[in-house]
């Protein structure tokens, strides 16, 4: 048993939903890929712990990770969650339907980048970020911009298996990058906690100014 394993036996995940969506986003053609639930119960818990009520998500996948968050969120808290692919949204819109959590989450398809400079001049407590690597950096950048003194930004796989540490891989560099970025910012308060047993890691931030 490793690390991981181990805290599943403390915080076991027995939800019927949870556990069928990689299998049914799988036989839709979609990649399995998903939060380890330890990172749902930590969004959750700086959810609860902050008091956020407007997320901001890059990357929707089939809706896990929005599903997680927005159990958390009080009855008047909203997600808005950006998704490049028409088909990963039609599926995650169904799967948050299912989940009685539609009217809580908003899925806007499109390129991020291409989304964002849309949402100037708007503010989200919490914005998480999963989405494709290589625009890691770029995304901190519009992260900072649509926060308020307090947002919380966490973003996943910032270790990416070691690659992180691989001059030879871009979504190395560019994670690598992304991590300078939010260490080295002034207006961020922010840490860099180990996943799945040590084998990546989500980076946390809050901005304090």
């Amino acid at each position: 048993m490793n690390l991981a394993e181990y805290a599943e036996t403390l915080f076991p995940t027995d939800d019927p939903l949870l556990i069928k969506l990689p299998e049914e986003a799988q036989a839709e053609g979609l990649p399995p890929i998903h939060i380890p639930d330890e990172v749902g119960r930590l969004l959750q818990l700086l959810i609860v712990g902050s008091g956020a009520k407007s997320i901001l998500e890059l990357g929707t996948l089939f809706g896990y990770s929005s599903i997680w968050m927005a159990r958390a969120l009080p009855s008047d808290g909203s997600i808005l969650t950006l998704e490049f692919a028409e088909k990963h949204a039609e599926v995650s819109r169904r799967n948050l339907q299912t989940a009685g959590l539609a009217e809580k989450v908003e899925v806007r398809v499109g390129a991020a980048l291409d989304t964002l400079p849309s949402l100037a001049g708007s503010t989200f407590d919490l914005i998480f970020i999963d989405a494709d690597k290589i625009n890691y950096p770029s995304y901190l950048d519009w992260a900072v911009q649509l926060s308020h003194l307090g947002t919380v930004i966490v973003a996943d796989n910032t270790w990416r298996r070691g690659e992180v540490l691989d001059d030879a891989d871009e979504n190395g560099r560019a994670m690598g990058e992304f991590n300078r970025k939010v260490a080295s910012d002034p207006r961020l308060l922010s840490t860099i906690i180990p996943t799945r047993d040590g084998a990546d890691a989500v980076t946390v931030a809050v901005v304090r100014a």
